[in-house]
């Protein structure tokens, strides 16, 4: 199966697509690029990332947006996502990205911080997307580190002249992950593979739950507003989560926890919004959600 790699230009994705470069051949390996338009530099990063794949004789995917400097990194993150699997059913591959120890870290601080609950410390965990400087497929060992974090990427990046560029937003205090960062900075190495131990652990029971919920989901998504009354918060919160990620709804968890009392409090013939103006009308008795 081809290994569609996510290159942004930055120092971890390009350590990622050196170290694939040494590890596999060419053929299974394709580019993928995605300028979100959202700063004047960016531009400068995709030419810089296809440059090298035509240097180094690999296939590569490049695509534009322009979504302006005012963009959320939550939106610059779905249309990237979105570039990123159209490649993948193209070239009937996977997606990778070089998400690394301190960015585990740092997503597992975001989410506690957010109220994410006991999912938050199964951050970066997606279906479809491997990250193989976190999820085993690279041994750290292999290369002289105890683990794949931002130091060991740019210590890798020094011995093996590998070229990158700098993103500027990095070092701005306007975004969250950069605050977090400068406070997570401060662990231990230590500290942070005991934070990737509980996320392997988590990850795992995560995927079990999945399982459980996608077993019990009703076909039809027709649910009875009844069940909902009997369930604990958890319960039906995870219930509620695999039943909208099948209706094709990415919610946050305060969202679900607003649909939830809707479903305990709605009178019949009422409707709720849900992300992206998928509505949902309640029945007397029950209420569905539509793919």
């Amino acid at each position: 199966m081809k290994k569609i790699l996510a290159v942004s230009g930055g120092v971890d994705s390009m350590v990622m697509m050196d170290i694939f470069l040494k590890k596999y051949p060419k053929e299974e390996l394709a580019v993928a690029t995605f300028d979100h338009g959202t700063r004047e530099s960016s531009k400068d990063d995709a030419d810089f990332v296809c440059r090298t794949a035509e240097a180094q004789k690999i296939k590569f995917y490049r695509e534009k947006a322009t979504l302006g400097s005012r963009a959320s990194e939550e939106v610059a993150r779905e249309k990237r996502y979105e570039f990123l699997r159209r490649v993948a059913f193209l070239e009937r591959g996977e997606i990778y990205t070089a998400h690394h120890l301190d960015d585990l870290v740092e997503s597992v601080a975001i989410n506690f911080i957010r109220g994410t609950g006991m999912r938050g410390l199964a951050a970066i965990n997606s279906l479809g997307i491997r990250r193989p400087f976190i999820d085993g497929e690279l041994e750290p060992s292999e290369y002289g580190f105890l683990a794949f974090d931002k130091k060991a990427i740019l210590k890798y990046a020094a011995e093996n002249s590998v070229r990158f560029r700098q993103d500027p937003t990095n070092a701005s205090d306007k975004y969250l992950r950069n605050r977090v960062r400068e406070k997570t900075g401060e662990l231990s190495i230590q500290t942070k593979m005991e934070i990737w131990e509980l996320w392997k652990k988590q990850k795992k029971i995560m995927a079990e739950i999945d399982e459980i919920v996608e077993n019990i989901l009703p076909e039809d998504l027709r649910f009875l507003r009844a069940d909902f009354e009997e369930m604990q918060e958890k319960e039906a919160m995870e219930i509620l989560r695999g039943g909208l990620m099948r209706a094709g709804v990415s919610a946050t968890r305060p969202q679900m926890k607003d649909f939830l009392m809707a479903i305990k409090t709605y009178a019949p013939g009422k409707v709720f919004n849900l992300p992206k103006d998928k509505l949902v009308k309640f029945g007397r008795r029950d209420f569905m959600l539509k793919v």
